[in-house]
């Protein structure tokens, strides 16, 4: 395991620091949970690796977001923000 966050540390320098104290603060099944909403994000600022790159993920205990997913949810949430922003429900 040592080695592969070596492996994760030098292909994204920036992130793993992020993703370590998320690791420390709350645990690994945390962050696997809840890592497209909490984490993956910061990948607008900065190279975030891909949930499956993560060195403690199992492929056959969790399961990952297809890019399709992942902008749905990402439309949801932005809608939801904007509905809370303007007080406003869908579709008004």
């Amino acid at each position: 395991m040592t080695e592969t966050l070596e492996t994760l540390a030098e292909e994204y320098p920036e992130a793993t620091p992020y993703i370590q104290r998320a690791v420390d603060e709350h645990g690994e099944e945390w962050v696997l949970e809840y890592y497209y909403e909490q984490l993956y994000p910061l990948g607008r600022v900065m190279a975030m690796p891909e949930k499956d790159e993560l060195p403690f993920y199992d492929a056959d205990e969790h399961d990952t977001m297809t890019k399709e997913e992942r902008v749905e949810m990402y439309q949801a949430l932005a809608a939801y923000r904007e509905n809370l922003r303007t007080g406003t429900k869908p579709g008004e």
